[in-house]
């Protein structure tokens, strides 16, 4: 009686626990109000917004939306559905447009985002950067900070840049992060010699 007891409340826990969800959709203005400017490299018929789930540093599920170009949907997909099967904790997931276009703001926020039209950081000729194509997200970025020199973007990455200390939400050369990641043929920017740990692209840079 007990084991069958014990059997229904598991079925029962399994049957409420949170399922993984997606929606690819268009976007819409508010998701670019700040984010989209006059000259950017694609125009917004060329973006979706992904809304999926994600688990949370509190150990619960909760939705996040992604601005990203419409060819790498289908990967934006797979890639948080393997974090979400791993519970890969993700601090919070909002288009840069909520912070008012900023990406210092996004970044000072722990904001996992992707399409931005800016600049690349750090760059010598002010080429595009791949956000600004929605082609690059970057991940729990205080956890997984841009290593510019003496610069460390955002700033309270510091505390986070010992990487053989593994914590919760960083990116790691073996972690479920950077493969999941790599299993859609994406890129991590801790490679780089200066590093930029919370760095994911379809192109390199």
């Amino acid at each position: 009686m007990r084991v069958a007891a014990l059997a229904a409340a598991l079925g029962l826990a399994a049957a409420q626990a949170p399922v993984f969800r997606a929606d690819v959709a268009a976007v819409r203005w508010q998701e670019l109000r700040h984010s989209y400017r006059a000259g950017c490299p694609v125009p917004p018929s060329a973006l979706r917004t992904v809304r999926l789930s994600y688990w949370g540093f509190d150990g619960r599920a909760h939705e996040g939306t992604l601005v990203v170009s419409s060819r790498v949907t289908a990967d934006v997909v797979a890639i948080f559905r393997r974090l979400y099967e791993a519970r890969f904790p993700i601090r919070r997931m909002q288009p840069v447009s909520a912070y008012r276009g900023s990406d210092d703001a996004s970044m000072a926020a722990d904001n996992t985002s992707s399409f931005n039209c800016r600049r690349a950081v750090g760059s010598a000729t002010g080429s595009w950067s791949s956000h600004a194509y929605g082609l690059a997200i970057d991940v729990n970025p205080v956890e997984n900070p841009y290593v510019l020199g003496s610069h460390v973007l955002p700033p309270s990455g510091r505390a986070y840049l010992n990487r053989s200390r593994a914590r919760p939400g960083m990116a790691t050369r073996s972690g479920v992060l950077v493969r999941a990641f790599a299993s859609r043929g994406w890129t991590w920017g801790g490679r780089w010699n200066a590093p930029d740990y919370q760095h994911f692209s379809t192109t390199g840079g």
